[in-house]
């Protein structure tokens, strides 16, 4: 069985900056690519930004320049360093991996969201 455990989110006022952690754990052989998703109340999940093993990036443009993400590998862990936030960020976040576990197989796992609340 794999988990993925999301920290971090809470209320912080514009421009203010945020740093999310999500910790994969259990019966894992390997993790590739991981990333970070967001839904705003009544709208789509949508990609904020994705990493590769091998630490390639991408950003949607909403977050370019203010959001960084990387990862632990040792960790198993994924981190989403967030500045400048305003409101349009406000969201449950949600990390995801693609986890490979000792049964060889492979699946997209989810964590269960961390609310970000950008607000003054």
């Amino acid at each position: 069985q794999v988990q993925l455990v999301e920290s971090g989110g809470g209320l912080v006022q514009p421009g203010g900056s945020l740093r999310l952690s999500c910790a994969a754990s259990g019966s894992i052989f390997s993790i590739g690519a991981m990333g970070w998703y967001r839904q705003a109340p009544g709208k789509q999940r949508d990609l904020v930004a994705t990493i590769t093993t091998g630490g390639t990036t991408y950003y949607a443009d909403a977050v370019k320049g203010r959001f960084t993400i990387s990862r632990d590998n040792a960790k198993n862990t994924v981190y989403l360093q967030m500045s400048s936030l305003n409101a349009e960020d406000t969201a449950v976040y949600y990390c995801n991996a693609d986890i490979e576990t000792f049964l060889r197989n492979t699946n997209t796992y989810w964590g269960q969201g961390t609310q970000v609340t950008v607000s003054s």
